[in-house]
């Protein structure tokens, strides 16, 4: 057998998802995370899932892994202690910044903190123009001053951006070079490698992000392939990126700030692929794992890829899915404000101590406290039965609650749920109704451990009427990691005027690019003919702040090219503005490469179907708090492995199975389609 296994390491769980290529074979694991050092969750979670399947680790042929380390490391400032080597006279860009309050009219509202403190960035002497010429030759004598200055400073990371080093990258090499001279030891990068595009404070921030993350990436991973190698997993590890691709540990090891959304963008790959398979094109993805809640829009069976974006307040120049985050999971602690009102989030119990159920030790309760109370959660035992679960303990701590609220305990625990569900609706609405989509129209997607059971009425609070639960929605972000491909990004900045005489510098852009493609295909090892390339480049009208992508027709670049890419803008900017500038001259700004290596994935069969009847998958009963049916009522269980295809169940009932729980509202049907997905409608 050839198996694929991919992991997911999330904030309260670590999750597994093994497929075996011959026989088609899906099974699912899932174990505690360990916050202190994730490696030994995910080997242990490796494991015991071969175990499961009866593999051993020997014949694990691909292992793919998604992280929260980078992200949790930014978030939680646990990088190391940085340093900038910077143009003369920049040396304050970080703190400058755009000039733009976070909050227009919050007097208050504090920036995050910067990660370079101001006697660890140093100006060095030099001054390349926008040409690309030289004005001021870089001072080496400064550099090697400025590199013992850092290295007796006690720093372990050094970023290097120097002003148009995307232009012409000699004197950041010449940094770079010098470094390595007198300071080896330290994590180095350079913008140029980082991040080769205009807007000097988005390019400085995203170079001193991933020398921030560097060598906590770096010992991550070495830490995680020396647990693999000794396990006996002989398999080149891959990492998921932001983009939803995958690339290898010493490609991830160099270039951690790509990164930062790795753990819920594989989610969304999968997501597309499953919506597609079953005919749900146009999708809100809902993944609530135990930390965070991350949305995402996908129409036309695609999730928008920017090419920018802020990640908890430093800008990132970096391909990434477009998926917005809050802190909502089952572990967010709920607690009453200064105002006396019951607020959830985002500080959250994670996987230690955990919810008060757990009995690790926690007394403030958690969303998943109040599942556990109302009963719509398991309120016995967790993960199959493998995870006992103490309920006189979560009601003990929501009572305290309760007290201060003046509130029930039933009306305090349903409170949390409210709460939690408003937050995240309004996750929603950024990035539907916000930008000119109705959720009515799409279908929502739910995933993540918690994303189920929260589902049902997260979809009434936006007045969707149709929900999807794949078949294994607890481990969705560890399956979308057998579903993606390896891929990279690369760019160059080169402002362009669309006219005929920008030909040979457009195929000029693109020869570069494809040079550093051609060369990534040969160290990750791509097969000729799973190669594959996409070119768009970054358009706007001349004095406009911001671009749109257009994708360049296959073939050599001619003056048909340049026809198709002004009729391709002007259908980007109506779609997007409304208007078409007739006339305007149109810059090309930014020239994009994609570069996929296609592998063998995990494919969807469907099932032929059993008819309505799913009295059969009933493992039981139990009284559940629904305030949509007055208060306790009596629902039957149903275990989900027992459901098959044309499965019909109506509200209220509870689905479980051991990776996630289902709750079904009364007014609700729900049917089991060929691909054993779980659609919810609203009676």
């Amino acid at each position: 057998m050839a198996w694929r296994i991919g992991v997911d390491s999330g904030g309260t769980f670590t999750d597994v998802c093994l497929f075996d290529d011959e026989s088609g074979r899906l099974d699912v694991w899932k174990v505690s995370s360990t916050p202190d050092d994730p490696s030994r969750g995910i080997v242990q979670g490796v494991e015991e899932g071969a175990a499961r399947v009866g593999a051993a680790p020997g014949e694990i042929g691909y292992f793919g892994h998604g992280t929260t380390v980078g992200t949790n490391a930014l978030i939680q400032h646990r990088g190391v202690r940085t340093g900038l080597l910077t143009t003369d006279g920049f040396r304050d860009l970080l703190e400058i910044g755009r000039q733009k309050r976070p909050d227009l009219y919050d007097l208050q509202a504090d920036k995050p903190e910067t990660l370079v403190s101001r006697d660890l960035r140093i100006d060095i002497p030099e001054r390349v123009c926008h040409d690309g010429s030289v004005e001021v030759p870089v001072d080496e004598a400064a550099l090697r001053r400025a590199a013992r200055e850092l290295r007796a400073a006690g720093v372990e990371a050094v970023a290097v951006s120097f002003l148009y080093g995307f232009v012409r990258s000699e004197h950041e090499e010449t940094a770079l070079r010098i470094l390595a001279e007198e300071f080896p030891e330290a994590f180095a990068c350079a913008s140029h490698g980082v991040a080769p595009e205009f807007r000097e404070y988005e390019r400085v921030s995203t170079t001193v992000v991933n020398a921030y993350l560097g060598p906590v990436m770096r010992g991550y991973i070495e830490r995680l392939g020396q647990r693999l190698s000794e396990i006996g997993v002989k398999a080149a590890p891959r990492l998921t990126q932001s983009n939803g691709g995958v690339i290898s540990f010493e490609t991830a090891a160099r270039l951690p700030v790509r990164t930062v959304l790795s753990g819920p963008s594989t989610g969304v790959v999968a997501a597309q692929a499953i919506g597609a398979v079953a005919g749900f094109p146009d999708l809100i993805t809902f993944d609530m794992g135990g930390t965070s809640t991350d949305v995402a829009l996908l129409a036309g069976g695609q999730c928008r890829l920017a090419g920018e974006a802020v990640v908890h307040g430093y800008p990132i120049k970096a391909p990434m899915l477009d998926i917005h985050t809050v802190g909502a999971g089952g572990g967010s602690i709920a607690y009453v404000d200064s105002g006396g009102l019951l607020k959830v989030g985002p500080r959250s119990a994670g996987a230690w101590p955990g919810p008060v159920c757990y009995g690790h030790g926690n007394d403030e309760p958690a969303v998943t406290d109040a599942n556990v109370v109302l009963q719509t959660l398991n309120p016995v035992s967790l993960l199959g039965g493998r995870m006992a679960v103490r309920r006189d303990l979560a009601e003990a701590a929501i009572g305290r609650l309760a007290q201060r609220l003046g509130l029930g305990l039933m009306e305090t625990a349903q409170g949390i749920l409210t709460v939690v569900t408003a937050n995240m609706a309004k996750a929603i609405r950024v990035i539907s109704v916000q930008r000119g989509h109705d959720p009515r129209d799409y279908t929502l997607m739910a995933f993540g451990g918690a994303g189920p059971l929260h589902a049902a009425r997260l979809a009434k609070e936006l007045d969707i009427s149709r929900i999807l639960v794949p078949q294994t929605p607890g481990i969705l972000c560890a399956m979308g990691l057998l579903l993606t491909d390896l891929r990279a990004d690369f760019a160059a900045t080169r402002l362009t005027t669309l006219e005929a005489a920008a030909l040979p510098a457009v195929e000029a852009a693109f020869d570069g690019l494809l040079v550093r493609a051609e060369e990534w295909f040969g160290q990750e090892a791509v097969p000729q003919a799973a190669r594959r390339v996409t070119r768009t480049v970054d358009m706007r009208y001349a004095g406009q702040n911001y671009e749109l992508p257009v994708a360049l027709p296959d073939g050599p670049v001619t003056p048909a090219t340049l026809e198709a890419l002004a009729a391709g803008f002007a259908r980007a900017h109506e779609r997007q503005y409304g208007f078409v500038a007739a006339g305007e001259p149109v810059q090309l700004v930014t020239f994009r490469v994609e570069a996929a290596g296609i592998v063998t994935k995990a494919s969807f069969q469907p099932q032929p179907d059993a008819g309505p009847e799913a009295g059969h998958a009933v493992a039981g009963s139990r009284e559940v708090w629904l305030p949509e049916a007055g208060g306790w009522v009596f629902c039957p269980v149903y275990d989900r492995a027992q459901l098959k295809p044309g499965n019909r169940i109506a509200g209220p009932a509870v689905v479980e199975q051991m990776d996630s729980t289902t709750v079904i509202l009364p007014g609700m049907t729900a049917h089991v389609e060929p691909y054993l997905n779980l659609v919810l409608e609203v009676r």
